[in-house]
């Protein structure tokens, strides 16, 4: 039996270690606070329960080992899993991820996020739950804002005081995460609290672009009252147990967030997001290296397994222009001409995937060029859902390639090949084969940049 000491008591394990305390009652409402210390051992030889959640699907496609099974419950889920090379040891780099989900979905106990690959290549890996949904995501009169953001930090702060005691060093810590919890990480750069919590970050598949403004949020929290027939505030919210948060958040789904100055960043598939009077593409706040980057087909995942992709027509083409962008037409015209050969289904499928991930990661590693920033893009497909959102996941977590330049960026912060820079925007393309390519989507990068507020000294 390996007996560890955290700050707040000896544990037995490495799975369901409490770093924050319980958020029940109105607490799920409020900034995470510290976890009560505990006499003894306390057992954490196997996963623990995750934040609250219905199941999960997208269309015909299994996503289990993406989402995890469902909803594991318990009050103590803002808990870390930490796989490590060697608990005994020193100075190990230290890898944080955390989870995507769409912000109302995910775990650190899904079968995706195993951390032995990691720890056999001398890395210290933590998985985090946070708060999800309601509880995580509703901006909520009274409440504390992005408190699923807010619980990564504090998280963080965890990791700092006690990672030593797993064989890492607390002062090589790189946060990263997938979709979601890839934007959350864009929002922790922009994040002041956060500053000497980590000193490098990967955003795979997120955006600095996809937060909601004060104006989208208010619809989101004046449905959910409505849902729930209580008045939007902390003291009603404090009373309705979480399975019907969590039924109420399942029913907020397809609100319309367009306004007179901002479209839908998650173009209608979640009601809950970061809730930001700036996006954080627009700050730079948080001095870390990056490693930025997106899947070459990511709308892929939103269309293929609902069925439809096949039979796309060029109305859908410009339906999904007109949903995310001000000027459709000149942004379908510049799809056109950069993919001649492209099908009206690759079209949709490419905006979708721009509109979600593509531009706001454009946009976040356009403002952190004065940090060393690093780009790529994934661009191996499977056989159905081709270079698809979350394909790249099991390159990450597994052996190979892909893998071990995420190991090389967390031990000495660089993955291997060239930064980026608005002057080249050097790019690796990761697919069977490496190559690395300068701007390789210039004019549809273009075609967004021209409707988007340029941060200072940002060149086109």
């Amino acid at each position: 039996m390996t007996v560890i000491t955290t700050t707040t008591g000896k544990i037995n394990g490495f799975f369901n270690i409490p770093y924050a305390a319980k958020p029940t009652g109105a607490a799920r409402f409020a900034a995470p606070q510290p976890h009560e210390p505990w006499d003894g051992v306390r057992d954490c030889t196997a996963f623990g329960p995750n934040a609250p959640q219905s199941p999960r699907r997208l269309g015909d496609v299994d996503m289990t080992h993406y989402f995890g099974d469902g909803w594991h419950r318990g009050d103590d889920y803002l808990t870390v899993n930490i796989w490590t090379p060697d608990a005994h040891g020193s100075g190990a780099p230290v890898m944080v991820f955390v989870h995507g989900g769409g912000f109302v979905a995910g775990s650190n106990r899904a079968a995706q996020y195993d951390g032995t690959a990691f720890a056999r290549d001398g890395v210290v890996l933590v998985t985090v739950n946070y708060r999800l949904g309601i509880a995580g995501f509703l901006d909520l009169p009274g409440a504390a804002a992005n408190r699923g953001l807010l619980d990564v930090v504090a998280a963080l702060r965890w990791v700092r005081d006690n990672i030593a005691a797993f064989g890492g060093d607390p002062d090589n810590v790189t946060l990263f995460g997938q979709s979601a919890g890839a934007t959350i990480v864009g929002g922790i750069l922009a994040t002041a609290e956060a500053a000497g919590l980590f000193r490098r970050a990967i955003v795979q598949s997120g955006s600095g672009l996809g937060a909601f403004s004060p104006e989208q949020a208010a619809r989101v929290t004046a449905a959910a009252a409505r849902e729930l027939g209580v008045a939007p505030t902390v003291e009603a919210f404090a009373e309705i147990p979480d399975e019907r948060l969590v039924d109420a958040a399942g029913a907020l789904a397809g609100i319309d967030l367009r306004t007179a100055a901002d479209t839908d960043p998650l173009i209608g598939l979640s009601p809950f997001s970061l809730v930001l009077e700036r996006q954080p593409a627009d700050a730079r706040v948080v001095d870390a290296e990056l490693l930025i980057g997106t899947n070459t087909e990511e709308g892929n995942l939103y269309l293929i397994p609902v069925g439809r992709y096949d039979g796309s027509t060029s109305a859908d083409v410009l339906a999904a222009a007109t949903a995310v962008h001000r000027e459709p037409e000149r942004l379908v015209a510049a799809y056109r001409a950069h993919r001649p050969k492209a099908t009206e289904a690759e079209l949709r499928s490419a905006i979708m995937g721009d509109a979600l991930f593509g531009a706001g990661t454009w946009a976040l590693a356009d403002t952190r060029t004065r940090s060393a920033t690093w780009m790529y893009e994934f661009g191996h497909r499977d056989e159905r859902l081709g270079a698809a959102h979350t394909i790249e996941l099991p390159f990450v977590f597994g052996p190979g390639p892909m893998h071990d330049a995420w190991v090389r960026f967390a031990r000495t912060g660089d993955p291997g090949w060239p930064p980026y820079s608005p002057g080249r925007r050097t790019t690796m393309h990761i697919g069977r084969t490496w190559q690395q390519v300068d701007d390789p989507r210039g004019p549809e990068r273009r075609a967004w940049r021209r409707t988007m507020q340029s941060p200072p000294g940002v060149l086109d």
